[in-house]
């Protein structure tokens, strides 16, 4: 039964040595493992954080850009509704000055146009008279059966045409 007995006994040098062999791997782990790893961890940390601070400055970079970049849309949209709404205006007022042209060509070809035609009256009324004082002379002279004179015809038929002028 001896045997058994030596398993379960505890050598007190051993145990010693053990413990501090246990303190020794405790301390040994801490300064050559631990605090790299906490060193490389805390590495870490302030890299994400640089990374997390640098993305929230990009995207106020980005909205700073996209309100700006709708403020010139907006402005883009105010100009070409005031570009649209001159060439309306121009459009209109164009119109309005060709309808004016047409308008004042037109009076200008009927002015001509009666002016023409109040001429050729004139023309027709002077050829009607002429013939009329013509035929005149000739019914004159045959009921008088007597010669007239250059003068007496031409006041004959003077007075004939102020007499047919009244008479219209």
């Amino acid at each position: 039964m001896r045997e058994t007995q030596e398993l379960v006994t505890i050598v007190p040098w051993t145990f010693i040595a053990t413990i501090c062999n246990l303190f020794i791997q405790c301390w040994l782990i801490k300064k050559f493992l631990f605090k790299p790893i906490r060193e490389v961890i805390e590495k870490r940390r302030a890299l994400a954080d640089s990374q997390i601070q640098d993305a929230k400055k990009a995207k106020e970079e980005a909205e700073t850009m996209k309100a700006g970049y709708e403020a010139e849309m907006a402005k883009a949209k105010e100009t070409a509704s005031v570009i649209l709404q001159d060439a309306q205006k121009d459009a209109a007022a164009r119109s309005e000055a060709m309808l004016q042209e047409a308008k004042a060509q037109a009076a200008g070809i009927k002015v001509k146009a009666e002016a023409d035609i109040l001429q050729e009256k004139k023309k027709a009324v002077n050829e009607i008279k002429n013939e009329i004082g013509g035929i005149a002379m000739d019914i004159a002279g045959k009921v008088i059966e007597r010669e007239i004179s250059e003068d007496d015809h031409r006041k004959l038929i003077d007075e004939f045409i102020e007499n047919v002028g009244e008479a219209s």
